[in-house]
């Protein structure tokens, strides 16, 4: 009987803890959403790697990406992309093409870069995982596990730098042990920015002989 209150008792108690470090994981995600919803704008310049040890597979770039409210510019592989609220307009030199098309903000598995603070709010669970002191920063990594178990993913890890509330690293790893990791380098707040950057200007193109698919 004793070995049976012990039992259910430490089963209790590894419930309550979980919720807990659920609740405490959510928190944290909480914050740095509101944080970043707090800045007219954010600069973002970061390093990107894509690696599969037993392929022997690695690729390495470099990126940078600007958000302001819904709006976003990314530069990454080559291309820009712009987002102006409505459209988005992929631009590609290489091709000499520009990809237009008509985001579904109301469906949930598109992830954008404007999502880029609160895409964890639907299909995942929770768990604060390690703490590490990093570069002289401590950063605190939560664990996000896709509720699909249909999903390609296994799971997310996000590092946030617990005293500023901003995104260090994002470390998702595929359920066929392929990693992409996208390592933060510049954070810049409140940029004055040029009122371009979200335009796209479609007589720029057309005069360089861009073939514009919309």
């Amino acid at each position: 009987m004793k070995q049976i209150l012990s039992l259910t008792i430490t089963l209790f108690i590894s419930i309550i803890t979980y919720s807990q470090n659920a609740d405490d994981a959510k928190t944290l995600l909480d914050e740095v959403s509101s944080t970043m919803n707090n800045y007219d704008n954010v600069f973002v310049e970061f390093d990107y790697t894509l690696e599969n040890k037993a392929a022997d597979v690695e690729q390495k770039n470099k990126g940078d990406l600007t958000i302001q409210g819904n709006k976003y510019n990314v530069n990454f592989f080559g291309t820009t992309q712009i987002y102006d609220g409505s459209k988005t307009y992929t631009i590609i030199p290489e091709n000499e093409e520009v990809n237009v098309s008509t985001e579904n903000s109301d469906d949930e598995n598109t992830l954008t870069p404007s999502k880029f603070y609160s895409f964890y709010n639907k299909g995942y669970t929770y768990s604060l995982a390690n703490q590490k002191q990093i570069n002289g920063k401590q950063i605190q990594f939560v664990k996000l596990i896709p509720i699909d178990s249909n999903s390609d993913v296994a799971d997310v890890l996000i590092g946030v730098e617990t005293k500023s509330k901003h995104i260090y690293q994002i470390i998702e790893t595929g359920n066929n042990e392929t990693q992409t990791i996208l390592l933060v380098k510049k954070f810049l707040i409140n940029q004055n920015l040029n009122d371009n950057l979200f335009i796209f200007d479609t007589k720029k193109y057309e005069s360089l002989g861009y073939i514009i698919n919309d």
